[in-house]
C-alpha cells in the first residue's frame, strides 16, 4: 500500500488481547491506522474502534498503519500518564517479527543509524548522521533460507519507521515494504512486520507485564 493508493482498512472485528480497569492491548491488523488520518475518508482507525468497546480509551503510542500487532491504550489518564513515561524513558520492550530480503550472514546484529525525516519525501525516513536523532535496532535471525530471513527485530530507540529504514540499510529491507524494499523485495500483498511482543510496567502497582500476539504470517 502506498501513499497514494485509496486507504481500505481490514474490517476484521477487534482482537483484544487483555483487558481490566486501567489498560486494554488489541492487536492492530495491518492496513489500518493507528490515529485518524485527516479528512473524513481516514475517520477509520484503531482508536476510534477501541472507543467503540471502550469509551475512555485514551492512545500511549502507534503503530505504522501497514505493521501489525501489540498495541496497548489506557482506560484512565493516570495510565495514559504513567504508559508515555514508559515509553518516553525507554522503559518498555517491544520484539518485532519480520520477514526480510536476503539471508542474513549473521545470527546476530545491531543497526546504529541516526534517523530524520526525508522532507520532499515524508513520511519516509532517511539515515542522517549530522542532524538525525540516535536510533538504534537489535536484531537476530530465526530462520534464513530461500533467499529471505525471519528476524526478531528489538527497538532500543522508537524512530518512525526505524526498522523498516535500518533493514533497508544493511541491505535486508523488509518485504512488501512500499517506501524502502524495491523490485521482488516490495511485491508482496503486506508490510511483512508484526509487533510480536510489548512488555510494560502496569499503571495499577507497576507489575511486570508482557503482551504477545502471534505473527500472521
Amino acid at each position: 500500500m502506498t501513499l497514494g493508493s485509496a486507504y481500505d482498512p481490514p474490517q476484521d472485528p477487534l482482537v483484544v488481547l487483555q483487558a481490566d480497569h486501567e489498560v486494554v492491548l488489541v492487536d492492530k491488523p495491518a492496513g489500518l491506522l493507528s490515529v485518524p488520518g485527516k479528512g473524513e475518508h481516514l475517520a477509520d482507525c484503531l482508536l476510534a474502534r477501541v472507543q467503540e468497546a471502550f469509551p475512555t480509551a485514551l492512545l500511549v503510542h502507534r503503530l505504522d498503519r501497514d505493521t501489525s500487532g501489540v498495541m496497548v491504550f489506557a482506560l484512565t489518564p493516570h495510565a495514559q500518564r504513567h504508559l508515555g513515561l514508559q515509553f518516553e524513558k525507554r522503559q518498555t520492550k517491544k520484539v518485532y517479527v519480520a520477514r526480510v530480503f536476503g539471508e542474513l550472514a549473521e545470527r546476530t546484529g545491531t543497526v546504529d543509524l541516526p534517523l530524520a525525516v526525508d522532507w520532499p519525501n515524508r513520511p519516509k525516513q532517511r539515515v542522517d548522521h549530522e542532524a538525525g536523532r540516535e536510533a538504534i535496532t537489535d536484531w537476530r535471525v530465526v530462520r534464513a533460507r530461500d533467499g529471505e530471513s525471519r528476524v526478531r527485530l528489538m527497538p532500543r530507540t522508537g524512530r518512525s519507521h526505524q526498522l523498516r529504514v535500518h533493514m533497508a540499510e544493511i541491505g535486508h529491507p523488509i518485504l512488501g515494504d512500499p517506501f524502502y524494499a524495491e523490485g521482488a523485495a516490495r511485491e508482496h500483498p503486506r508490510l511483512m512486520l508484526h509487533s510480536e511482543t510489548l512488555q510494560f510496567r502496569h499503571p495499577d502497582g507497576g507489575q511486570g507485564t508482557r503482551v504477545t500476539a502471534k505473527a500472521p504470517f
